[in-house]
Formats: C-alpha cells, structure tokens, sequence
C-alpha cells in the first residue's frame, strides 16, 4: 500500500483510509475489528471517524458509538501507535450534538475531551472540523447554494479563535494536525491565510465529497489542493454504493444503506441510472470491477491525500483494498471524461 504525507505535517497515512460511520449500527464491534485487522494486513493505517457517527441511522443514542469501538479496539490490542486516526468535531445544526451549537473554542475543548475518553488515547493524530459554521454546498445543498458576505473581520475573529484554540490543544499534545471536512474553496483559503499571517497552525487536509459522480473539487478546490499542499481525503468515493451498480433500476438490496437511508441523502434519483451505466459499461469494457474503477480513478487525482473506503462486509472491503493495485491507463480516462461530459453533475 502507497503511502502519502499530509500536507506540511510529518503525518505518512496509507493512500486508503479507513472509513467507520457503519460501526455500532450496520456494523457491531466484531465486525469493526475483523474490518480493522483485514484492512491493517494489507498496508492501511489510517482510519477515520467523527463523534457524530454512526450515522446509519443518525440518533441520539448511538452517536459516539463508534469512536468508542476503535478505542476498545486499540485498548484490547495495544496497538495506538500502529495507526494514523483522523477524528472530527461536528458543526452547528445537530440538535443531540451540543445542543446544535456552532464550532468555538469551548466546543472543541469539549468535544475533544468527549473523542479522547470514546477513543482512550490521550491524542489524535488529525482534528477535523467536520462541515464549518457559516453556510456551505455540501450534503446537497449545492443545487440552492447562494454565498453570502461572511462579515470581514468577524469571519476573521471566529476564524482565529478556532485556529488559536485548536492551536492551544496541539501544544498541549491532544492533536497533532488539523483539518477541514465539507469546506469550500474560500473558507480553506480564509484557513490558510490567517494562520499564516497569525503564527497558528495550517490545514493539512481537507475531506470532501469527491467521486465519478461528485466532482465539484476537480476546479478551484484542486487548485488550492494542488498549490498549498492541503491533501483531498475523498468520502463516498463510490458515491455510497451507487457506482458499484447495485441500485440500477430502482433496486434497493436488502440490508444495503438505501435500505436504511431511503434517497442516500438526497443522491438517488432519476439523473444517476445513466452515467452509472455508462461507467459500468466501461468497466466490463476494460475487464474492471466498476468498484475498482472508481476507486483507482480518485486514487490518481493529483489532489488526493488518501481515499475512504467503507465496507459492511469483508468482501466489500477486499474488493476496495484492490483498487490500490490499479493503474487505470490513458484510454480508460478518455473514456471516463467522454461520460463526464455527458454527465457532469448527476448528483
């Protein structure tokens, strides 16, 4: 397994991620920990959570759920320093998580102390914020997004009360590196510029949505990426199962994520049937499984810090592990980019 530095920090992360938001729902600790043992066999070491999760379905009660299964897991097996974990502090919006409050300084204190406790490690490697306060395109917003003027040096002071307590917390040895989740060019821009010009610390990462359906990184954001070194952790690299193929025609496989979350968020309807085909297509065309197809196309963007994979099954996640060990040639791409065209933003 390839591995790949975060940004400017002395993080190396294995070029898939281990993605957890099915652990403590679809998933139980067993399974969480046969997932972690197969995953680490073949070269990963990065795994990455939020408090928020499990999120299949989202609830009050099971939120936390899984970045405890990693800490038990770690505890069990001794093994903290044999991983890379990524965890994150959730935004304004969620009514159980903090009462819905937005990011501050005495909301990272207290959500960290919370993910430390689940984890039981006195430290992570990478702190995320996982979508920001002010109002963003990500979850599907996208088709409604109207920016708004963030209020100059307000923006600002909310900015670096973040980044100075963030800052705070890596000095005291609870984070070694931070990140942005669900961000937009500008926001990782206002990141990077205030830290620089203020002493504090810079974004290593930023973990968006990216795949052959969902590819809104691919112009300014990758220019950012590409130039300021701020590595894409890419989630729902296969669009939440839908690029595998399964969901073709209306299909929703029993015990599969639709069948628990009907629409996938908003990303099934009727503009995804085509271009899925199409890539399918393309797929048996060049002898790939579709899934690895996908998975090896986000893996050889120039912009891509790791991709995260996640799996219910060991099956599953032995058909993403392989991905690694693709190399999609020059006419595979072309053939990609003709189905882009023709389908740009279906989701």
């Amino acid at each position: 397994m390839r591995q790949r530095k975060l940004g400017q920090s002395d993080i190396t992360v294995s070029e898939i991620c281990l993605g957890s938001m099915t652990w403590g729902t679809q998933n139980d600790y067993t399974e969480a920990s046969a997932q972690i043992n197969f995953a680490s066999e073949r070269g990963v070491n990065f795994i990455d959570t939020a408090e928020l999760y499990p999120t299949i379905p989202l609830s009050a009660e099971t939120q936390g759920d899984t970045e405890a299964i990693i800490g038990r897991y770690m505890k069990e097996k001794n093994c903290r320093d044999k991983f890379i974990i990524a965890t994150k502090i959730g935004g304004p919006g969620i009514a159980h998580l903090r009462s819905g409050e937005k990011i501050t300084p005495t909301s990272i204190t207290k959500a960290l102390e919370g993910s430390l406790k689940r984890l039981q490690t006195d430290y992570v490697d990478l702190y995320q914020l996982h979508w920001p306060n002010r109002g963003h395109y990500h979850f599907r917003k996208n088709w409604n997004y109207e920016p708004k003027v963030c209020g100059g040096c307000e923006n600002d002071n909310e900015t670096l009360e973040i980044l100075a307590a963030l800052d705070h917390h890596i000095k005291a040895g609870n984070i070694r590196a931070i990140g942005l989740s669900n961000e937009t060019a500008w926001g990782t821009a206002t990141f990077l510029r205030l830290a620089e010009s203020h002493g504090l610390p810079r974004m290593v990462s930023i973990q968006n949505e990216y795949s052959l359906l969902c590819r809104w990184f691919d112009l300014d954001l990758a220019e950012l990426a590409v130039n300021e070194n701020i590595g894409l952790l890419s989630y729902s690299p296969l669009a939440t199962g839908i690029l595998s193929g399964k969901y073709l025609n209306s299909a929703v496989p029993k015990g599969s994520r639709a069948s628990i979350k009907p629409g996938l968020d908003g990303r099934l309807t009727q503009f995804t049937d085509p271009p899925v085909q199409a890539y399918l297509d393309i797929a048996a065309q060049h002898r790939l499984r579709p899934e690895q197809m996908a998975l090896a196309f986000c893996l050889q963007r120039p912009f891509i810090g790791s991709v995260i994979i996640g799996a219910t099954s060991l099956e599953q996640l032995d058909i993403a592990l392989g991905s690694s060990e693709i190399k999609l040639t020059k006419g595979i791409l072309d053939d990609i980019q003709k189905v882009y065209r023709h389908y740009p933003a279906p989701l």
